[in-house]
């Protein structure tokens, strides 16, 4: 996935919320993607939590579990000072978050028909 973002990450309303149960106590959703694509886009935790309108204490804690959950970090971090900090997705992070969007458009793919029937069958609301 390139450094452009889509308009799923940008902030549209989503269809389908997927959310992968990947191991005992450890799951991967929307919330922590779009963090990682966040990262990736601003080079900054700190400022991919703004943009979702989370604390930085709030993102700081689910990289530190997405780190932990993984066999290596999905983000590294650079101290600030004179020349500056940041955040960067590593290699495993750039996989991980391809992952996670393929497998969402998977699912998206898979039910758009079922989407589609049960949104005609709403009651209008003009």
């Amino acid at each position: 996935m390139g450094a452009k973002r889509s308009s799923r990450e940008k902030g549209a309303r989503r269809a389908l919320t997927l959310r992968l149960a990947l191991g005992e106590g450890v799951a991967l959703g929307p919330g922590k993607a779009d963090l990682l694509a966040g990262i990736r886009d601003a080079g900054s935790i700190a400022a991919a939590g703004r943009q979702m309108g989370m604390s930085y204490q709030r993102a700081h804690d689910l990289v530190a579990a997405l780190n932990a959950d993984f066999r290596e970090p999905l983000v590294a971090t650079a101290m600030g000072g004179t020349g500056g900090g940041g955040a960067r997705l590593t290699p495993l992070g750039e996989e991980v978050l391809r992952a996670y969007r393929d497998a969402e458009a998977a699912a998206e793919t898979a039910v758009a028909d079922r989407l589609a029937w049960l949104r005609s069958a709403l009651a209008r609301r003009d």
